[in-house]
């Protein structure tokens, strides 16, 4: 199988020494993919014929941003849609989805959700074998999918996040959160923000860490999902 990753944000600088960038991320968690990276945040877009699947990541941007690149994303990821090829949307490009297939993304009015969140699985498709009863994941982010696209289902959801993991028809995936993050990485770009996030949310969020994120399993959840 040939997967584009697209790459819609770069590492700051001050951690991609130590934690590289988003496409070695991806590589961490995913090697038996073997992606190919395009960075859309650059302007740079494959051709679709060219993969069979596209996997779309995080960005600090939101997908309501009026930037020239997250507008020819949105056209991108419509156009993969109609072209029935496979496609797993991670935090931003989960949202993306929401955005260029129908549905609405806004800012919560929880605010951050940041460091392990359990998610509870509320349907369990036939390529998802065996299905958990659910998940813990890294979070990071402000916006959400808060209105799904036609033709959607919610796989996954917690309270403060209701459409955690959501899919379009049979061939899009998107997972609100982050498997492809480290603990240190999420940490520390959250105690680099506590002036934003607040000290008493990033405390909480760092006590979290001491449960774990469910790594294994969602990439289980990415790769059943493409491949099946």
């Amino acid at each position: 199988m040939k997967v584009a990753l697209l790459v819609c944000d770069h590492v700051a600088a001050q951690f991609a020494e130590k934690h590289g960038d988003y496409h070695f991320m991806f590589d961490q968690l995913l090697p038996e993919l073997k992606l190919e990276p395009w960075f859309v945040c650059e302007g740079s877009f494959p051709s679709i014929a060219d993969y069979d699947a596209f996997v779309c990541t995080g960005s600090k941007a939101s997908v309501y941003d009026d930037i020239p690149w997250i507008h020819q994303l949105k056209v991108f990821t419509k156009e993969i849609y109609d072209s029935g090829k496979k496609f797993v949307g991670v935090c931003f490009g989960h949202q993306m989805m929401g955005e260029a297939l129908g549905g609405k993304v806004e800012r919560a009015e929880v605010g951050y959700l940041i460091g392990v969140h359990q998610f509870a699985i509320k349907e369990k498709p036939t390529w998802m074998r065996p299905a958990p009863d659910s998940y813990n994941i890294l979070m990071l982010c402000q916006d959400q999918v808060m209105k799904l696209p036609p033709n959607s289902k919610v796989l996954a959801s917690s309270p403060d996040c209701p459409i955690g993991m959501f899919t379009v028809g049979d061939t899009f995936l998107g997972i609100q959160g982050h498997p492809e993050f480290s603990l240190e990485y999420d940490r520390e770009v959250f105690e680099s923000r506590v002036e934003r996030i607040g000290k008493e949310k990033v405390e909480k969020a760092v006590e979290s860490l001491k449960v774990g994120p469910d790594r294994e399993v969602l990439k289980k959840v990415i790769l059943d999902f493409l491949i099946n």
